[in-house]
C-alpha cells in the first residue's frame, strides 16, 4: 500500500489561520525637521493595536521598555514598537488624563498654571486618544472637556504643537531653546504617527515637522529630554541612556496573542 501523501502547504495555512492574525511591525523612517534628523514611527492602527501601559497587575510601574518587553514575553507577546506617553509628575503618575483599556486611571488636568508643570501648562495643552472603534486623534484639552471621545486609550500633555494647521502661536522660529522632543498625531483616523528627535531641537522646527513633513493638521507634544523610542529593526532612537528617567506610561505595539490589559 502506498503511503498516503498530504501537502504540507495546506496545513501550514490552516495552522496559521487557526492562531489568528499576526501584527505587522509599524513602520520607521527618518525625516528631517529643520536641520535635525526624526525618527517617525507609523502606526496602522487597522493592522496593529496600539496600546498604552502604565502598571503592570501588581500595581507596580513598568517604568522602562525592558520591562515592558518583558512582561510581554512572558505573555507570549513580542514587542513591536515602545514609546513614552504625556508628562508626568514627581511621583511618577501621568500629569493628566491617562486612559487604558477604557478605564480613566488618571482625570483631565484643567490647570493652568502650577509647581511642576512647566511645558505641560504651555497653552494650548491637549489629548492623544484612539476611541473604541480604533479611530485616532488628537485635541486641545477645551476641545476634550467640551466633547470627551469614547476613548479606549488616551494621554494628555503638552502643549500643542500644532492646532488646526497652525503652528502653536506660542512657539518662536528664532528660539535657542533645543531639546530632545517627542510627540504625536493622526493623519488621519486609521493611522498614528509618533516623532522623535535625534538631537536637541526647537519647539518651532519640530512643529513644523508634523505640519509641514507629516501632514498633520493637529499634532501633540508628548515629553522632553527624556523622550524615546524603541523598535526591534532600529533599537532605540531619541534621547541618550544617560538622561532617560522611568516612565509614567508608555505606547506600545506587540505581535502575536491577545491583548492582556495591565491593571
Amino acid at each position: 500500500m502506498r503511503p498516503l501523501l498530504v501537502p504540507l502547504a495546506p496545513l501550514v495555512l490552516f495552522a496559521l489561520a487557526a492562531a489568528g492574525p499576526l501584527a505587522a511591525a509599524p513602520t520607521l523612517r527618518t525625516v528631517r525637521a529643520g536641520t535635525i534628523d526624526c525618527r517617525v514611527v507609523d502606526v496602522d492602527l487597522a493592522a496593529d493595536r496600539l496600546e498604552l501601559h502604565w502598571k503592570d497587575d501588581g500595581g507596580r510601574a513598568f517604568g522602562t521598555v525592558d520591562r515592558l518587553r518583558e512582561w510581554g514575553e512572558g505573555q507570549g507577546r513580542t514587542l513591536q514598537f515602545a514609546a513614552n506617553a504625556g508628562i508626568y509628575d514627581g511621583q511618577f503618575r501621568p500629569l493628566g488624563l491617562h486612559v487604558e483599556d477604557g478605564r480613566v486611571l488618571r482625570p483631565l488636568n484643567t490647570a493652568r498654571t502650577g509647581a511642576g508643570r512647566g511645558n505641560f501648562a504651555l497653552p494650548p495643552n491637549g489629548v492623544f486618544y484612539v476611541d473604541r472603534a480604533g479611530h485616532a486623534g488628537v485635541v486641545t484639552t477645551a476641545q476634550w472637556q467640551r466633547r470627551p471621545a469614547d476613548a479606549r486609550l488616551a494621554t494628555q500633555s503638552g502643549p500643542m504643537l500644532v492646532v488646526d494647521g497652525d503652528i502653536n502661536p506660542n512657539f518662536d522660529a528664532a528660539s535657542d531653546s533645543l531639546k530632545w522632543r517627542s510627540g504625536v498625531c493622526a493623519p488621519t483616523p486609521g493611522h498614528a504617527l509618533f516623532a522623535v528627535s535625534e538631537a536637541p531641537v526647537s519647539f518651532h522646527a519640530f512643529a513644523a515637522l508634523f505640519r509641514d513633513e507629516l501632514g498633520c493638521r493637529d499634532a501633540l507634544y508628548l515629553d522632553g529630554t527624556l523622550s524615546r523610542f524603541w523598535t526591534p529593526s532600529g533599537g532605540y532612537a531619541g534621547a541618550a541612556a544617560v538622561l532617560v528617567k522611568p516612565y509614567a506610561g508608555m505606547f506600545a505595539v506587540f505581535a502575536d496573542g491577545e491583548a492582556a490589559p495591565a491593571r
